[in-house]
Order: structure tokens, then sequence, then C-alpha cells
């Protein structure tokens, strides 16, 4: 018996457009997939400067569409019964409207030509833009011609539409899953019946049918859902801004920009998909060293929500099927700071450019982090804590700070989490394991902010129980589990070590996931399995990509740089990407600045004001506050929105209040019907298709790509492989057994050899004066112990405490100590009980003992006494003056005071 869903979200009834062609109008016909309901938009072109666009929000036939079509074909030709010049011709056909854009003269329309399938997530299908058409929409005897009009459709179409720009007619990417799937499960009823829509759809025959019709049973409801989309990651929201209101939401289709990808773990045959969504924010957004820090909202550069969705291909509904994800964060340090370009410096001084004592623009910041996610909000700052000239030093001495003063007014089961770790550091040190470390706080994030996962009959633990799973966090409900809180990872630049960051986070999580899905006995992965490189390449795409977007190059330091097994040949890529970084960020970063800025309508273009490369700076564009002052002043201590407190540790857009469902549009429909049928949208039972159209994404499989292809080998992706044995090899092109057996040494738990040390001092993290601590760090610091489970590591422990001491520490401490050396000792234990006695007894004479300069203002300072300074008369009423004018008592100024005021003047300005 198939499960009755009580909720399905709205499929758009627009994916294939028409943009017909006359003098006077623009005619945009609209049709399902099924082409069995068609909507049209009448769009005038005689006004030359102002959109007018008709929408008669009337559904129409296929037959109705072609009667429409003809009368406007008969009625616009020049003479009546002439076929040779028609009055309506096809201009382009689309399959979305990204937006409606104009500048100095008229609009704009911008239309999606070209769309690739990218993922499918339960039914709903992922495409990504391949390829966009951008008409002028007046006609050219109405045409107001402007001189820098085409200087700004090239600033405009620098950006490409075509590079990673994501959308879907049924599921909303702005959202997590863990949103969309908790929205369906919601209790619609009440929204519904108090919706003032209509409560059916009308359905002609050839439309849809209903198999009880003629059995006289009652039709059976669904519940269709609208909801607002997440406007923080729209990218095309300030585009249909002016129509939204106007138009069927059919028309109106977001798109995010980001990464979207999806690869196929096969378990034995069973097909586990694994996508990774990342979207990227359109607020405060911009490229490398132009966009830095946070603006006066609190929304900070370079910030991006990346989600893992695993699922359980062999079952494709939302109901039915087993979904789980995992959303991390990154972003850049929320505070006012930036780096001065102008010095032509790879490495330019950070700079606080304001000073913000009670963490005004933090509190911004992470009140729509607990806002959207919840609690706890764990930070993992990854900037260096040691460097011999200050530099990203000066983050961390601002943020921690601004996190404790944070945290004095939440309550102590909601504070913000704060994790400095100097992972640049702990690369160069000889003794540490920088992705052993990362896996334990990997381990205990994940156990906090726990998952999400739709099932909660988890058998898994009770047939194949684990002590990790009983620590596992989160919001367990009756229909499964939520992930609470969120993890937001910052470096620099947030891009190479933060990507490996979120990677090991990532795998930790995976493991849970698929332990929950009941895939795996344990939840724990282990590096060099199918899996785990499916998932490694999955993210050093992701990496890429948004390591392009805003840096202008690839990673320059991968995942297999910080396990110390990267080919010889990756140096010298890393150099090149370095050199490609430099080189955009010097030369092509202020354009692709201009692009975004007009792009997300940052900038809207006027007669009244300069140009857009007319602007030293577009710091006013991104800071609202700086061209008026605030209306309402936010309070320093209750610094978060009203009411997020009282449903902590559960984000507050998920709950089920009357705010949140004003955002969600309801209707009753039929169980049938096609705006909601995902398994006629998918699987198209009206026309005849193909395996090839239908299962079209050419996605990575585990079997395919990373299996080994020698008979008698385990096909499970959870057997550790050795590198040689994988159909894509880690090590790259190395052939020779030697290099590959060297590898093999210096994999995640052994130090790395001295000639690998070289790859990591050419990143973007280090800094030339580090390099020379190196031998310092390998001292101090200790090796990271974790729990082995492989025979051989616990094998190689024991013999390590077997060893002597002689040969552990040089010397062997069951020894006496010699003579001498207790001689010294002595004496040194003699000096330090006389000078505590000189500083007990003789506090006067401390002079005569030893000459010491005096670093305190207390005349008696030591650990057994202080006496208090000497206050002179003028200092308390120098004080009480100025607690005196906080309180608004200005004393009068005095003859001594104006003439120091005048001497100020005169000195400043004259």
């Amino acid at each position: 018996m198939t499960i009755m869903p009580q909720s399905a979200a709205f499929i758009s009834g627009v994916q294939r457009m028409v943009l017909y062609e006359t003098r006077a109008r623009y005619f945009l016909v609209g049709s399902n997939q099924a082409q069995t309901k068609h909507r049209v938009l009448k769009i005038d072109r005689t006004e030359p400067r102002d959109l007018v666009i008709i929408d008669d929000k009337h559904v129409y036939s296929q037959q109705e569409v072609r009667e429409l079509l003809g009368r406007l074909d008969l009625g616009n030709r020049t003479k009546i019964g002439q076929k040779g010049s028609s009055g309506l011709s096809r201009a382009v056909s689309a399959c979305g409207i990204v937006g409606f854009v104009r500048f100095l003269e008229g609009y704009y329309i911008v239309l999606i030509t070209k769309r690739r399938k990218m993922a499918d997530i339960g039914g709903h299908s992922v495409y990504k833009i391949e390829d966009t058409s951008m008409i002028y929409i007046p006609n050219d005897s109405v045409r107001v011609a402007h001189p820098d009009e085409a200087r700004y459709v090239r600033i405009f179409q620098n950006v490409d539409l075509s590079s990673n720009f994501y959308f879907s007619y049924s599921y909303d990417l702005s959202h997590s899953l863990q949103y969309n799937l908790t929205l369906l499960q919601q209790p619609c009823r009440s929204a519904a019946d108090s919706s003032g829509e209509e409560e059916l759809h009308t359905h002609n025959k050839q439309d849809s049918f209903d198999i009880f019709e003629d059995e006289g049973l009652p039709m059976q409801v669904v519940y269709g859902l609208k909801n607002e989309p997440y406007f923080k990651y729209v990218w095309n929201g300030k585009l249909l801004e002016r129509v939204k209101d106007i138009l069927h939401h059919d028309w109106l289709m977001y798109i995010i920009h980001g990464f979207c990808g999806q690869s196929k773990l096969l378990i034995y045959g069973r097909p586990v998909h694994v996508t990774l969504i990342a979207r990227r924010s359109s607020k405060f957004a911009g490229t490398r060293f132009l966009k830095r820090g946070a603006n006066c909202e609190g929304d900070v550069a370079n910030e991006v929500e990346t989600e893992q969705i695993i699922h359980d291909a062999s079952v494709m509904s939302f109901m039915a099927g087993s979904y789980s994800s995992y959303v991390q964060v990154r972003g850049s340090v929320p505070l006012y700071w930036s780096q001065d370009i102008s010095t032509m410096m790879p490495k330019p001084p950070i700079r606080l450019d304001q000073a913000d004592p009670y963490a005004h623009v933090a509190a911004l910041h992470f009140d729509q982090m607990l806002q959207r996610f919840g609690s706890p909000i764990i930070i993992l700052n990854l900037v260096k804590k040691r460097e011999k000239r200050k530099h990203e030093k000066i983050l961390s001495e601002e943020l921690y700070p601004a996190v404790i003063n944070l945290n004095q007014f939440l309550p102590p089961d909601h504070c913000i989490d704060y994790i400095a770790w100097d992972m640049a550091r702990y690369t160069k040190s000889k003794l540490c394991n920088v992705l052993d470390r990362l896996s334990m706080i990997a381990e205990n994030v994940v156990k906090r902010t726990g998952f999400f996962i739709n099932r909660s009959d988890f058998h898994c633990h009770a047939l194949r129980p684990d002590e990790r799973w009983g620590d596992a966090g989160g919001h367990i409900t009756s229909s499964g589990r939520l992930q609470t809180g969120v993890l937001r990872t910052n470096c620099v630049d947030c891009l190479d070590r933060t990507n490996t960051a979120q990677f090991m986070v990532g795998k930790c999580a995976l493991a849970y996931q698929l332990y929950a899905l009941g895939m795996i006995d344990k939840p724990k992965l282990q590096f060099d399995t199918d899996c785990v490189r499916l998932f490694e390449e999955l993210y050093e795409d992701h990496g890429d990509t948004l390591s392009l977007q805003y840096g202008g190059s690839q990673l320059v330091h991968r995942v297999k740089t910080y396990r110390k097994i990267a080919p010889w040949t990756q140096h010298s890529k890393d150099i090149m990407q370095t050199l490609s970084r430099y080189y955009s960020n010097a030369f092509s970063d202020a354009d692709r600045q201009d692009a975004i800025n007009l792009f997300l309508q940052v900038y809207q273009p006027s007669e009244s004001k300069p140009h857009l490369w007319e602007l030293p700076t577009d710091f006013y564009l991104h800071q609202k506050n700086t061209m008026a002052l605030p209306q309402v002043t936010r309070s320093y201590t209750y610094w978060w929105s009203e009411g997020i407190l009282s449903f902590l540790p559960v984000a507050y857009d998920e709950v089920p209040c009357e705010e949140n469902m004003k955002k969600v549009k309801v209707k009753k429909v039929n169980r049938y019907d096609e705006s909601i049928d995902t398994y006629t949208e998918f699987f198209k039972p009206y026309e005849l298709t193909s395996f090839d159209d239908t299962f079209c994404i050419a996605m990575t499989n585990s079997a395919r790509e990373f299996m080994p292809k020698t008979v008698g080998v385990d096909p499970s992706p959870f057997t550790v492989r050795k590198p040689e044995e994988t159909g894509k090899s880690v090590l790259g092109n190395k052939s020779s057994k030697e290099e590959a057996v060297l590898q093999r040494k210096t994999a995640a738990s052994a130090p790395p050899p001295p000639s690998e040390e070289a790859i990591t001092s050419t990143s973007e993290d280090d800094s030339e004066e580090d390099r020379e601590d190196d031998g310092a760090v390998s001292q101090r610091s200790t090796p990271i112990k974790l729990l082995t489970e492989s025979g051989e590591s616990a094998r190689t422990q024991e013999e390590y405490h077997q060893q002597p001491l002689r040969e552990t520490y040089g010397l062997n401490l069951a020894d006496f100590p010699a003579e001498e050396d207790l001689l010294i000792y002595e004496r040194f234990a003699h000096l330090g009980q006389s000078q505590h006695k000189v500083e007990r007894n003789e506090t006067a004479h401390l002079a005569n003992v030893i000459c010491l300069e005096p670093v305190s203002r207390f005349q008696e300072d030591s650990v057994y006494r202080v006496s208090p300074p000497q206050v002179d008369k003028d200092g308390p009423e120098v004080f009480e003056t100025h607690v005196m004018t906080g309180h608004g008592h200005v004393r009068a100024l005095c003859r001594e005071d104006m003439l120091m005021y005048r001497e100020y003047i005169k000195n400043r300005y004259m």
C-alpha cells in the first residue's frame, strides 16, 4: 500500500517558454512539462523606459493557445491576407526567466535558453544554467539611445550565468532539506482553511484524472505548499522584485549561485546518492580583497552554506524514502576589517576599519545564524595565533572578546562555542597530524549539533550498537531527528584551510548518516576507501569552484597536501595557482566586483548620480547606515531578535509559528493533480521516453571510478584500498613501485618525509617569518593520540612503550643524579629561598639586594602585599567632572580651558 502524502510542494507550471514578437508587444507563452496547461504574458514594447507587463492569470489549453496565437498573427499583419510578412514571429525558446533589468534606457528581459540536469533529490530535478539570452524590450522606433548603455550591458554580462548558477522547478534550493521536509510534515489544514485561495483546482478530462471518480469514492485531497525562498541565498531576487507582485508564482523562478554535485555510492548494488549543494550569499558578495569582514547589517563576505544530502536512491519519494542531511557554514570573520590592495603586495596588511566595543556587527551576524540554524553556534577559527609580525592574529584578538561579550547575555545552554586552532602551524610540525586533530574536533562538533534524518525507526543502533551513537546531539522528534545549531568555519580567506576542515567534519557526519540509514555497522569511515575517495573528490570540486568564484584560482592546499601524500608535481601546481590567484586579485577583481554589484542591483544606474566606474569605492553601496541614521537602535544586551530564545535549540525559522506560516501558501488539490505529482513530473508517462533521457545525469560512480578492476576484490566501498588499487589513483601518474611504497608510508598517520615539507610553504596561509620557527614548533608540539582500531597501529604503540628510557629521553631517569648536578640544584633552591626571605622581611631594602626597574604604579607590589597608590588632590576633581558631564551637567569653562582650546584650534587648523 502506497503512503498517502498529506502535503506536497508545488511544481512550477511554467517550464517551457516561447517568446513571440510583434512590433508593439512581446508575448511570452509558458507551459508545463506535459504542455497541457499554458499561461501567457503580454509585455508592452511602446514604453521607452517603463516596464508594462500584463498577466491575465488564466490557464489556457493547448488548443486555446493555438487559436490565440493565430488571431494575434492575423491581426498584426500589415495587409489582410498577406502571408509573406507575418505579424507574429517566434523570437526565442526558453526554460525560465532570470529577471528584468534596466540601466539608462529601457528594460531588458533575461531568459534561460539552455539547461543541464545536475542532481536529483527525491524526484526533484536540479538544473544548471548553461546559456542565457538578454533581449531589449522597447521597439527601435521608441528607443532613446544613451552613450553609456552599451558599457553597462557589458559589465552586467561579466557575470557569467552559465557558470555555477542553479535552479529547480519543484525544490526550494535556497532552503535546506531539513527545512523543506519539516515544512511538508507540518499541519497545513488550518493554514489552508484560513487562506483565501480556492479549495480545489478545476480540471478538464484531458488535464488529469482520478481513478476513483467513477466508483463514487471521495476525492483524495493533498495540501499543496508554496513557501517563500530565503532571499539571502537568492541571486535574482532584485531582478524579479518589480514583477513578483504582478505575475503568477509559476513565472517566478529563483536561482542560487555556488556549487551542486552528485555522486553515486554503490553498496553491493544498492545505490546511495551523495549530493553536495553550496549556496553563496548574495549579501555583501564580491571578490577576495575587495570584500572582507562584515557590513553594517551583519552580512559577511564569502559566506557559503554547504549541505551534504545522503539518500537511498532505490526509493524516490520524500514520504517513503530515507533522507539525511548535514549543514555547515563558512564566512569571513564578522568584524569591520579590510586589506589595502593599493600596495600590490601578495599579502596586504590587515587593518580594523571601525572600533566595535559592543560587538554590534557580530551580534547582528550571530542573530541571523541563531534564527536560521538554532543553537549551538560553534565557531572554528583557523587563523594563526603566533606570528613575529601581527597579521592574522589581529582578527583573533578582536573576535574572541566579541564572542565573550555576546555570550554573557545568552542563556548558558545556548552560548556560542569558540574553538581556535592554528592549523597552518600544526601543518608544519613533524610530530602532529593535522587531520587527526581535525577528526577529533569534527567528532565533537557532530555530536553536539546532530544531523537531520527523516526516519524515526533507528533499527541500526539496536542491531549494531555503538557507544558513540548515544552521544549524538540534535533534536529528536516523532518523525526523525533535526540538526540544531551549525559549525561556522573561517580562516582569513575561507578557502584552503576552511575547505579541508569542512571536508573532515563532512566525513565524520557522513559516517553518522550512513550508520543511521543502516548502511554501515559503526559510525566511522577510514581514508583510502572508495566511499571517502568519492566524497573527497566531491569536496575538492566544491572547494575549487568556490575558490574560483571568490579568489580567482583553484585551491592551493588540498586534503592530500595536509595528509602529506601529495605527489611532488603538486608543488609546481600550487605555485601556479598562487600566481593565478595573485594575478586575478590584482587585475580582474575590480571588474568582477562591478559586475556583481550591478547584477545584484546593489548599484542601480541613474542619470542623477555618478556612473559605476566613476565611484572610488563601493563601501557606501554595501553599508546602508552610512547614507542615513538608523531609526531604531538595537540593544547591546538583548542583541537577538524577539522570539528566538523561546524555541532554542530548534531554529526559529523551522517552528510552525504564525509569523512563519504567513510565508507559506497552502492550497487543497487533487492527489493526481500535475502541479504536485512528482511521479508524473519525473517519469513523464504521457510521452514516449528513453532511459538515456530520463536518467541523463552522468554522475561519478564509486564502483566504476574507484573500485579496483581486479578479480576477487571485496566490492564494499568501505574496504581500505592500497593507493595503486583504485581506478582513479590518489598518487597522480606515478607508476614506479618504489614511489607507491613511499606514498603508502607517508599516509595519514605517519610523519612526512623531508622532501614533502616544501609543499606546505607556498600557501596563501603561510608567511615568510613563520617558516623560521619550524624547529621550535616541532619541539613544543605533542602528537595527537587517537584510539586505534587496526592491529598494526596497536602493535606500533606497544613497541613504542617497550623502548628503553635512554632512547626516548636521551638519559636513564632511573639512575641517581651525579653529585655535581645535586650541588647545582641545591644552590639554585637556596637562591630562591633567600629571595623570598628578602621580599617578605626586608621590603624597604630591596634595592640593596638587586637593582630592579619598577613596572607598576603601586609603591609596594609583590606576591605578598600591595600598597594602593597615592592620589593627588586634582585627581578626584577630574573624575567627578567626568561623571557629571556624563549625566549632562557640564561645568562652566574657565579662562585656562578657553586658552587651551584656542591653542588647539590654532595648532590644528591654522
